[in-house]
């Protein structure tokens, strides 16, 4: 894609008055990777887009892709929680080149999965192109042994084989679980619902392939490490590990919101 011309016919159409027809194209571009092609749409969200929830599920063990760890659109039923230890010492890596961007690319995460400091709950492979274009929100269901702490999801296409490509992520603070406008520290055992904006992509999973999400407390250096102490961020240099609880069950549900656009 062109990206300078394009703008430059944008501003030639609102700066000099150019009737270069601009205005009358979709205003919405993508391009879907996967597929490996650009797709023009007169909305965002596109209009036939189902939200669908993936469900999380494990025997108490989704730790490492070596665990019990897996998704899929049948409701939570009565499953053991899981269990990991976030020390912010030994924080889990995002893949990066060390930029002020810091936005990481189309990474191969198996190296990260075999901590057991990541959480990790796949699907069984696709049995048809599935194509997954918009906004991805989490709700996790988690208690933590600390007053303060964070909670990170991930997206992956995990190929036929093996390589486990990330697509996007996001994050929640504990103490900003309400909005930046309300911090609050939290109860240190209680169980909350925690909602992750993991921002928007497109991909078409290809037949044969997985959905993967992670969840861990850390994603460095993209995110800055949360010492799990509660205290005032940036002006203590005091840390502590937290022991992390996920819920999955009928009655905290935990899952991920897909954008599955219909064929």
């Amino acid at each position: 894609m062109d990206l300078e011309g394009y703008t430059l016919r944008w501003f030639d159409h609102w700066l000099k008055g150019a009737g270069n027809g601009i205005m009358k194209e979709p205003p919405v571009r993508l391009f879907v990777m996967g597929a490996n092609r650009w797709r023009d749409e007169q909305e965002w969200p596109i209009a036939s887009t189902r939200f669908t929830k993936f469900y999380l599920h494990s025997k108490g063990r989704a730790n490492s892709f070596y665990g019990d760890g897996s998704l899929s659109t049948s409701s939570a039923a009565e499953e053991p929680p899981d269990r990991y230890t976030y020390d912010p010492a030994q924080p889990t890596p995002f893949i990066t080149e060390p930029t002020f961007a810091q936005l990481g690319g189309p990474d191969d995460y198996r190296p990260v999965e075999r901590r057991d400091d990541v959480l990790v709950y796949t699907s069984e492979p696709v049995t048809e192109d599935t194509e997954v274009c918009g906004p991805v929100k989490v709700q996790l269901h988690a208690a933590s042994s600390a007053r303060d702490t964070d909670f990170m999801a991930k997206l992956l296409d995990v190929w036929p084989n093996g390589f486990a490509q990330r697509l996007t992520d996001g994050m929640v603070r504990a103490r900003f679980r309400e909005g930046m406008e309300r911090p609050s520290l939290i109860e240190p055992g209680r169980i909350y619902a925690y909602n992750i904006d993991a921002w928007n992509t497109c991909q078409v999973f290809l037949k044969g392939h997985r959905i993967r999400l992670e969840i861990a407390s850390s994603a460095f250096p993209k995110y800055d490490r949360n010492p799990n102490t509660g205290e005032d961020l940036g002006k203590t240099t005091r840390m502590q590990t937290a022991g992390q609880t996920v819920y999955h069950d009928a009655g905290r549900p935990s899952h991920v919101v897909l954008p599955v656009v219909p064929r």
